[in-house]
């Protein structure tokens, strides 16, 4: 029997020029070698007849399912703060749209599945390694409960792509609730199409923020949802230590998901100013900035909303400032009260943002981790006999002696027990990320070895990534000296 997919495709009957209809290119001989098999069930997709030639085939792109209606969907967007009026899907194809187990309108992409009218003279395919790692850090994401696209499958095309050198070509398929952009917006508005701007204002509010639809104002109220839904992303960003690395508009997805993982790292030893990626030169997505440069590429969608605000336009922009102005509360708050959470905090007081600020000023003078920092403070707030744990991640374990009998004080006016406090610590900080190095060295194995053991070793770790598993407890670490990765790189 034929692999089916329940397609239904609201997007692609939008006006022509949202997108340009395309179909993948085939591949010689596409090989199967992750399937995401719970997302599969979750998408309503039978996962043993993905598994199969015919599933690698549609997976690859080597043939298009029924139903599907397959587009490359029309964008602009700010790269490193210049705009560039047409970028568009290069080398990604929208298959369709499936309703999953929950209800919800999920799109299903190929990533790499060649050539589009968007792709600029670029082949529209995708190498082994970035394939890898997306797959990685997506699911990782997920799994940290933070809002993220998904990666279904990834697939090996059997042809070579060529970059500095020939690499093992690749497709991801690649799951969101939309792949609607604040650059989708800036393309309709850089020519002027207010109707554009409305007509895709509208079909995101049905499908994303459909409360906004009964509002007395509501684009305003859809710019809100936005505005709250990335204000708590970039959090949540920063609560695990997380740099995405290529934060342009195209990158900042309406729906509030991680959207697009290229030069994307997790930090070892905290440092705010830390910048993985390669074409970041000038730091602007450096892991503190990430808040401030949400702002910024919210302001611009707002800028394409306010024909829809008033026909007065200092109308529009004063009632968009006012919208903006909400960022700064909806990040503080989600920020503040993650913090409060990593430290064991039950309840808020005046001083908590200042003893969460001490701890993080320590370590980056200290160079301490962290992940492991944070993690084993819960193991501290059990025991003060584990405060030799945390000691030894600190240049001068003296930094943390100073800190943590504050912490004490604090934690000494809540009535939780230890045990608890670990338990709701341990919740929140997680003991395993996918460390650079780590990542690294599954796209050495696969790609110089075809050797994937590596990588469904670190899938299977980091899929219970605040559970303990002693057998697997060296991916906790931290790298050493030698081991670690100081540059990321985009795949294109």
């Amino acid at each position: 029997m034929t692999v089916h997919f329940p397609f239904q495709n609201t997007y692609a009957a939008l006006p022509a020029n949202f997108f340009a209809r395309v179909a993948p290119t085939p591949v010689p001989s596409p090989r199967l070698i992750k399937l995401n098999r719970p997302l599969a069930v979750q998408l309503g997709l039978d996962p043993d007849r993905l598994d199969s030639p015919e599933g690698a085939e549609i997976l690859a792109g080597k043939r298009i399912p029924e139903g599907a209606d397959p587009i490359a969907m029309a964008y602009a967007g700010h790269q490193f703060g210049h705009f560039v009026p047409q970028l568009g899907d290069g080398r990604a194809i929208l298959l369709g749209e499936v309703i999953d187990a929950d209800g919800v309108r999920r799109d299903i992409q190929l990533k790499g599945s060649g050539p589009t009218p968007f792709s600029r003279r670029g082949d529209g395919r995708a190498a082994l390694g970035p394939v890898l790692r997306e797959y990685i850090v997506s699911e990782t994401m997920a799994k940290l409960c933070i809002p993220t696209t998904r990666s279904l499958a990834a697939v090996m095309t059997g042809e070579s792509v060529f970059r500095e050198t020939a690499l093992p070509g690749a497709v991801l398929t690649r799951v969101a609730s939309s792949h609607i952009r604040v650059g989708t917006f800036q393309y309709f508005a850089a020519r002027g199409d207010t109707e554009g701007v409305r007509r895709l204002a509208d079909h995101v509010i049905a499908r994303h923020y459909p409360q906004a639809a009964s509002a007395e104002r509501p684009y305003h109220a859809l710019l809100e949802g936005v505005i709250a839904r990335q204000a708590e992303l970039v959090a949540r960003w920063l609560l695990i230590g997380f740099i995405h690395g290529v934060m342009n508009t195209d990158n900042t997805s309406i729906s509030g998901e991680t959207i697009d993982y290229g030069p994307c790292a997790f930090m070892d030893h905290y440092d705010p100013a830390k910048v993985f990626s390669s074409i970041d030169e000038m730091g602007r997505y450096a892991y503190a900035n990430q808040p401030r440069i949400a702002l910024w590429n919210l302001t611009r969608l707002a800028e394409c909303l306010l024909p829809l605000f008033s026909e007065d336009q200092e109308k529009a922009i004063a009632e968009a400032q006012l919208v903006l102005g909400g960022f700064a509360d909806a990040f503080n708050g989600a920020y503040q009260a993650g913090l409060r959470a990593k430290l064991g905090l039950f309840t808020k007081q005046d001083g908590d943002q200042a003893l969460a600020q001490d701890l993080l000023d320590a370590m980056a003078k200290n160079q301490a981790d962290f992940t492991l920092t944070f993690r084993r403070l819960g193991d501290a707030a059990l025991d003060p006999l584990h405060d030799r744990d945390i000691r030894s991640l600190f240049a001068d374990p003296t930094a943390f002696d100073e800190w943590a009998g504050r912490w004490r004080q604090r934690t000494g006016e809540e009535p939780q027990e230890p045990a608890a406090r670990q338990a709701a610590m341990r919740a929140v900080n997680p003991a395993f990320i996918p460390r650079n190095h780590r990542i690294e060295a599954v796209i050495e194995a696969a790609v110089n070895r075809d050797d994937f053991a590596p990588f469904e070793e670190l899938l299977t770790v980091l899929s219970r990534p605040y559970q303990d598993q002693p057998a697997l407890a060296r991916y906790a670490e931290a790298p050493e000296p030698h081991q670690c990765v100081r540059q990321t790189f985009c795949g294109t």
